[in-house]
């Protein structure tokens, strides 16, 4: 009995020790939730090149990222000195303390992100800063340098590539190639970055493919950024939105974004919000507005949502998520329930701009994958699927795709300078809301002049330019343009000149205003325009002459500023002074540096006496001013560099007092290229190039009546036939 009650009592068992875990484990569990899947990785990389004023960065993933990703950007690259410690946990340039946090705004600081790779990936870092003729590249691997940084050739930036993802955590990366490839969610990410850091290029390909899925150049339009990642489909149903804040009790802050409208239709909801410039997700806040369409949009209940908000620093933290996926606000819910009544205030009132799509027989001239395929050729073609296209008339442009222009294949600079949105489907509404031509004046004169325009039409040019493709621009004057299967020099100047006359006989005496915000006064515009035409004569020799030209052109249009500005919106007030110009296309705005030319033309070369004869010399005038002519400065690009470069000579000191048969090598030549000057002019040619693409071509497919005589004036010309060129190709 005493040996069975010795059995049955328990035996006390010691608590187990508590140790501290080994540095090397410490690092791998916090790199596996910093890291959490190949995403999570190309958005912390993608968002150093961000913080290091990259212009273009370029992705390339393996295997959904698992075998390789490779991030590359043009930023500032990293210092030699740093290169030892850069993979070291919490090492960074971003913040030095704690309460620096409070008005961080880089969107990395904790320098967690490139030592967590190095604990479960094999990273490889190749840098050149600016200055340094040879780059380095060093290999990192649980936090430290493998070797020495090796010199190497390298482009300016950086490129950081990790192989082998999760090698070291056998489960998680079972369950990832399980799962759903993860580039798709690389796709996309990329895409939301796109389209919110509009200056930055963006690129993102599979390795080994020799197309991209994600290629955007930089522009200023939101909207067509929005346009080149999501589509058409989906940018022509946005409209603008923004909102804020400035009570300091309740909430601060500003909105900004695009939302889709009651005509958008789509499975899910897509929200891509940004706060202080940091991608994010905000549960609460897109529950919030789901509600709104829900309620208010029953069938749009999915929206597609781009919003932007901008806080004081101090009142975001950001140090909420290992992966910085959230961020936390101050008065949170105060922003979300301003932005509700925004989002409800707007989507009630877009239920005024619905609109309907209606099916029609002839191709629209923004359907361009159907005009491409010659389907307004004939019904035949367009009727029968089974119907064979032979091969030599195929048309292999798709003008939808960027990748079918020749921009693809020219290197772009970030265009910071657009101040215009390129959303053609706004330029095309508000062109045909425009009135009937016929109807637009009574008197008989114009009548005349706009019958001689219909009348003078030739069927085969317009034709030509009703389903034409733009292509780019092929040098400083001529634009290519595809036609079925022929390819078409048009000369743009020409051709803006001949739309904008027709335009302002079309808008006669209905013109919108363009308001010069400091009225100039005409005298000081004819003495300029008369210098400038008298440029190699000595400046003081006629200046009474020109005086007294200015002061008799200024008195007359004086006189006839009541007639100008009734019928074409060009105000001239009692003191001289030039007000207010006729918009004659939507969204262009001519270029001023020729307003002297075109007011010096209005008072020398109108004949005032005839009606006819003066409306249509205003008319051609102002065609003329507005016409999209070449910029003043020099092509940038090309050999026109070398006007931008100042050459100064300087001799050598040490070499002074030398005979004089040494002086042609004693000179040094020293070229400084004008920044500013080579800014102004890629401002002016890109906006030139802008506008010949996003305003010209879709108003000259709408309205344009192509004269009889542009078919032999050099306007248009063939320059290639893709059936001639296929009977070459079979020849050789």
């Amino acid at each position: 009995m005493e040996e069975v009650e010795a059995e049955a009592i328990p035996v006390a068992k010691e608590p187990p020790r508590i140790h501290r875990l080994d540095q090397s484990v410490v690092n791998r569990i916090a790199a596996g939730e910093v890291i959490q899947r190949p995403v999570s990785a190309v958005k912390e990389l993608v968002e150093n090149s961000l913080d290091a004023h990259s212009t273009s960065i370029n992705v390339v993933v393996k295997d959904g990222g698992l075998k390789l990703i490779q991030v590359s950007d043009d930023g500032h690259g990293i210092r030699y000195e740093d290169l030892p410690i850069l993979c070291e946990r919490h090492t960074t340039s971003k913040l030095s303390e704690f309460e620096d946090l409070q008005s961080i705004k880089s969107m990395g600081f904790r320098g967690e992100a490139l030592a967590s790779m190095t604990y479960v990936g094999h990273v490889t870092v190749t840098t050149i800063t600016a200055g340094q003729l040879h780059g380095y590249r060093v290999s990192y691997r649980d936090g430290v340098m493998e070797h020495e940084p090796k010199a190497c050739a390298a482009v300016k930036g950086t490129q950081i590539m990790i192989e082998n993802l999760f090698y070291n955590m056998t489960a998680r990366r079972k369950t990832l190639q399980n799962s759903a490839d993860d580039y798709p969610k690389i796709v996309d990410l990329l895409s939301r970055f796109a389209i919110h850091h509009i200056n930055v290029n963006f690129s993102c390909r599979k390795h080994g493919a020799a197309r991209a899925d994600v290629h955007t150049v930089a522009t200023s339009s939101r909207l067509d950024a929005i346009r080149s990642v999501f589509g058409v489909s989906v940018a022509r149903n946005l409209m603008k939105i923004e909102a804020a804040d400035d009570d300091v009790s309740s909430s601060v802050f500003e909105m900004d974004g695009f939302i889709s409208n009651s005509n958008y239709i789509a499975k899910k909801t897509t929200m891509v919000l940004f706060i202080n410039d940091r991608l994010v997700e905000c549960t609460a806040l897109k529950r919030a507005i789901e509600i709104v369409y829900a309620a208010t949009l029953p069938k749009a209940s999915k929206p597609f949502i781009y919003m932007s908000i901008v806080l004081p620093s101090e009142h975001v933290d950001v140090n909420i998520h290992p992966t910085k996926r959230e961020v936390s606000l101050l008065n949170q819910e105060a922003i979300i329930e301003k932005i509700q009544s925004a989002f409800e205030s707007k989507l009630r009132n877009s239920n005024e701009e619905r609109t309907f799509q209606e099916q029609t027989m002839e191709p629209s001239s923004s359907g361009p994958k159907d005009t491409s395929k010659d389907s307004h050729c004939g019904p035949k073609l367009s009727g029968s699927r089974s119907q064979k296209v032979p091969v030599h008339k195929i048309v292999r442009t798709d003008s939808q795709d960027p990748a079918g222009r020749l921009h693809a294949y020219l290197q772009v600079k970030p265009q910071s300078h657009l101040g215009k949105e390129s959303d053609l489907t706004v330029v095309r509404s508000s062109v045909r809301q425009r009135r009937n031509p016929k109807e637009t004046a009574d008197l008989t004169s114009i009548q005349e002049l706009v019958s001689e325009i219909e009348g003078n039409s030739h069927s085969g040019l317009q034709d030509i330019i009703k389903y034409c493709t733009y292509i780019g621009m092929a040098d400083d004057v001529f634009a290519l343009l595809q036609h079925n299967t022929h390819l078409y020099l048009v000369n743009v100047v020409n051709l803006s000149k001949e739309l904008m006359y027709q335009q302002v006989l079309c808008r006669f005496a209905h013109f919108n205003a363009i308001q010069i915000s400091n009225p100039v006064p005409l005298k000081e515009l004819i003495m300029l325009a008369l210098k400038e035409e008298d440029l190699d004569q000595q400046c003081d020799e006629n200046d009474d002459l020109k005086e007294k030209i200015a002061e008799m052109n200024m008195e007359l249009l004086k006189q006839k500023s009541e007639m100008l500005n009734e019928y074409f919106s060009l105000s001239i007030d009692l003191d001289g002074n030039l007000s207010r110009l006729p918009v004659i296309l939507d969204q262009y705005t001519p270029d001023m540096d020729r307003v002297p030319e075109f007011i010096l033309c209005l008072g020398n070369d109108i004949d005032w006496e005839n009606e006819k004869s003066c409306f249509q010399g205003i008319s051609a005038a102002l065609a003329n001013f507005y016409a999209l002519h070449p910029p003043t400065l020099p092509n940038p690009s090309g050999d026109n560099f070398q006007f931008y470069k100042k050459r100064r000579s300087s001799r050598n000191p040490q070499d002074e007092g030398n005979s004089s048969n040494s002086l042609v090598d004693d000179v040094v030549i020293e070229e400084e290229i004008d920044h500013e000057l080579l800014v102004e002019a890629e401002n002016a040619w890109a906006q030139r190039e802008w506008s010949i693409q996003h305003v010209l071509f879709p108003a000259v497919r709408l309205f344009f009546k192509a004269p009889t005589s542009m078919a032999t004036d050099g306007t248009f010309v063939q320059v290639a036939s893709l059936e001639k060129l296929y009977k070459i190709f079979e020849r050789c």
